[in-house]
């Protein structure tokens, strides 16, 4: 199973670190992040949740609720929740919740659980993967990572900003894009329309002849 781009995320209800939830109720008019990682009291995932935790005002200011996700149960999740706030340096409590899906129900329904990682008795693991939820509940990115690589949780932060520009602006944002740097005008958008829009817009020629290559500064 799993779950495509622009589908309407499924509305869960899980034990978690702050008791049960509703996934749609939790998430409120916010945009989301549900991150999965394999297993409790392990070093890779310890420094992945340490980092968000140190990110955390940069998703807040984006208006982005972070939730984690993993097999273990909420027991675990808490007593190790003191290892990884340690890990961060950041004092207080964690300030996001983590889910337990001891089942996998939630791993299998959207498509997290990863064939090469299993637990001593044969259980699959989940493997790390990255949901971005708009407020309109339906999916806008994933992502899903192996097991022995750690996720760049900046480039994430970069990911959104560039998910809330275009969802506003009719732009799209190019390789190794910037908060800040030009954007691309969307094919969409009509050449008289686009001198009207983007009135800084410069037109990139290339050998083909076609005027598809229109950069324009950041919309405001």
């Amino acid at each position: 199973m799993g779950i495509t781009l622009g589908e309407v995320f499924p509305n869960f209800e899980a034990d978690s670190t702050i008791g049960k939830l509703k996934f749609h109720d939790w998430l409120g008019n916010s945009w989301g992040v549900l991150f999965s990682h394999p297993r409790d009291f392990t070093p890779v995932c310890t420094t992945e949740l340490g980092r968000v935790i140190q990110l955390e005002g940069d998703f807040k200011k984006r208006g982005v609720k972070l939730i984690a996700l993993s097999c273990d149960n909420v027991a675990d999740h808490k007593e190790w929740s003191e290892d990884v706030k340690c890990l961060s340096g950041v004092k207080g409590d964690m300030p996001y919740p983590i889910i337990a899906d001891e089942t996998r129900e939630l791993a299998v329904k959207l498509g997290m659980v990863d064939p090469d990682e299993r637990t001593s008795t044969g259980m699959p693991l989940t493997c790390r993967a990255v949901f971005i939820i708009g407020p309109d509940k339906k999916l806008k990115l994933s992502i899903l990572y192996p097991a022995t690589t750690g996720r760049n949780f900046s480039e994430i932060l970069r990911v959104i900003d560039s998910l809330q520009l275009t969802a506003q602006k009719k732009v799209a944002t190019p390789a190794d894009w910037q908060p800040g740097d030009r954007c691309m005008v969307v094919p969409g958008v009509s050449a008289e329309e686009a001198k009207t829009l983007f009135p800084n817009m410069e037109v990139k020629a290339v050998p083909s002849g076609k005027g598809y290559l229109r950069y324009t500064p950041q919309p405001k």
